[in-house]
């Protein structure tokens, strides 16, 4: 392996690639994907996208989820439907990220249906070198004891911004939003003694 080539993306050694099971995580826009991927093509990574995860629980259930929302965002005078009736994940973000307590909501009813399907992943692939790709992993204590090290991507606030306006479509103010619910998150994963790796992007 010619890390010398390949230390490029994520300045990474022989050592940091030691583990059997990694979270990557950072905050939002600092290019988790990215690296997730460049891993997975340089150094024969499995990796598990729980955002994907949880976009893929909240299709599966959108039922439930308008049931779960559809007072709060009348009161609101949000619309959680899209045109052709289905759940417009976008509003649903603005509604959640406006109120703690409805982020809570929202992850009591997704996050056991994302514990099962990435635990069901890891069974799957227990011969592979697997990392769980995902912003807030702390959030699921089970998940995050079977890592063994955590991969923290970091990037500079404007980078961050310029790439979420792009990607996300949204108003910068729902960015800003989002950005300050997830000021903590190099904090929390401190709390957990875990080996914290910075990758700089």
């Amino acid at each position: 392996m010619n890390l010398k080539r390949k230390k490029k993306f994520a300045q990474l050694t022989e050592q940091d690639l030691d583990f059997k099971i990694a979270c990557i995580t950072g905050q939002m826009a600092a290019g988790k994907n990215f690296i997730s991927n460049a891993m997975e093509k340089n150094f024969g990574c499995v990796s598990f996208d729980l955002d994907v995860c949880v976009h893929t629980v909240i299709k599966k259930n959108e039922k439930e989820i308008l049931d779960a929302f559809s007072l709060e965002a009348k009161k609101a005078g949000i619309n959680l439907l899209s045109k052709d009736g289905s759940l417009d994940r976008r509003a649903l973000g603005k509604l959640i990220f406006s109120d703690k307590t409805l982020i809570q909501k929202q992850e009591n009813l997704v996050y056991p249906k994302v514990i099962k399907a990435t635990k069901d992943f890891i069974n799957k692939n227990s011969d592979k070198k697997l990392i769980l790709n995902a912003a807030l992993l702390y959030k699921t204590p089970e998940l995050l004891a079977l890592c063994e090290k955590i991969f923290f991507v970091r990037a500079s606030f404007l980078k961050r911004l310029w790439r979420a306006i792009l990607r996300d479509k949204i108003s910068i103010t729902q960015i800003l939003k989002r950005f300050r619910a997830q000021r903590q998150v190099l904090l929390e994963y401190q709390k957990t003694g875990k080996q914290i790796v910075f990758i700089k992007n």
